[in-house]
C-alpha cells in the first residue's frame, strides 16, 4: 500500500519549531494496525490518519503508543494539509468528525483557528505522589476527564521543572500540565506538557492542553482572550479564546517534509 504522508511543525511559523505532525490523507479508512505501524515508523508526538465522508473528514491521531481521544496540534497540521495541498479552498472549514465530536478549522491569512471543545478542571486533593513526580509545591491541582492541571508560583518554577517521568507515568491520567501566569508581558500564562504514559516526556506544544487551561485562566484573570507560550525546547505561542462549552485556538503551521510509505 503507498501512502503519502506529510509532516507539518504546528503552532510555528518557522521550521524545527512548535510540535511536529505527520498527516496521512487517504481516500477510504485503514486498518488500525496499520495506522498504528505508521504512528510508530514515523515516533512522533501524533500521526494523524483521515479520509472524506460527507463533507467532512473522519480524522484518528495516535501516539507512537496510543490512540488519543483529542489533539490540537495535528488537527492543526490536518486543516493545513488538507488548504496547502488543494483539498480544500482556502476559504472552506474544515470539519472533522473524531472521538471528541466534530472540530472545525478555518484560515484566517497565515493564521489558523480551531474550535474544540471546552474540558475545565476541578480542584482535587492531590495524591502525594504528584508533588513528588514534581519535584515542585503546587499553588492549585485540579483535574479533568484527562489530566492533572497544575498551577505553580511563577513561571520561573515552571521552566526549571525536571520531573520524575517514571513517577509520572504511574500516575491514573493521560498526562500532567504545569502552568503559571507569565512574567514575560508578551503572554498572559505558559505551560508545560508531560505524557510518558502515552510515549510523549514533554510535548512541545500541546493544543488540547489549552482546552483545560483557557478555562483556568479566565477563571483567574477575569478575562476569556489570552495569548499563551508552551515553555518546551520548541515551544511557540497558542491563541486562546473561551467561548462558553467551546475554546478556540489559533496557531500557525509550516510544512517540513514530504514522504511516500510503500508499504
Amino acid at each position: 500500500m503507498s501512502q503519502t504522508v506529510i509532516q507539518v511543525d504546528s503552532f510555528t511559523n518557522r521550521p524545527f519549531a512548535g510540535n511536529p505532525a505527520a498527516v496521512c490523507v487517504m481516500s477510504g479508512p485503514a486498518d488500525e494496525g496499520w495506522m498504528r505501524n505508521i504512528a510508530q515508523e514515523m515516533n512522533l508526538s501524533e500521526t494523524a490518519f483521515l479520509y472524506p465522508e460527507a463533507e467532512r473528514y473522519n480524522l484518528r491521531w495516535f501516539t507512537p503508543v496510543v490512540e488519543v481521544e483529542l489533539c490540537g496540534h495535528a488537527t492543526l497540521a490536518s486543516a493545513h494539509v488538507l488548504w496547502e495541498e488543494g483539498h480544500l479552498h482556502p476559504k472552506e472549514t474544515a470539519r472533522f468528525m473524531t472521538r471528541s465530536g466534530e472540530l472545525t478549522a478555518t484560515r484566517d491569512d497565515e493564521w489558523i483557528e480551531l474550535n474544540f471543545p471546552a474540558t475545565p478542571a476541578a480542584g482535587i486533593v492531590p495524591p502525594e505522589s504528584l508533588t513528588e513526580a514534581l519535584g515542585a509545591p503546587p499553588v492549585f491541582v485540579g483535574k479533568n476527564e484527562y489530566d492533572y492541571l497544575i498551577e505553580l508560583d511563577s513561571d520561573q518554577a515552571v521552566r526549571a521543572l525536571k520531573p520524575d517521568f517514571g513517577k509520572i507515568q504511574s500516575l491514573p491520567v493521560r498526562a500532567v500540565m504545569v502552568t503559571a501566569e507569565s512574567s514575560d508581558n508578551r503572554f498572559d500564562f505558559i505551560s508545560r506538557f508531560f505524557a510518558p504514559a502515552a510515549g510523549i516526556d514533554e510535548d512541545p506544544v500541546t493544543g488540547s492542553a489549552h482546552c483545560a487551561l483557557g478555562p483556568y485562566w479566565q477563571t483567574r484573570l477575569g478575562k476569556n482572550k489570552f495569548l499563551a507560550y508552551q515553555a518546551s525546547s520548541r515551544g511557540d505561542v497558542v491563541r486562546v479564546t473561551v467561548d462558553n462549552d467551546r475554546i478556540r485556538l489559533g496557531g500557525l503551521a509550516v510544512t517540513v517534509m514530504r514522504g511516500q510509505f510503500t508499504t
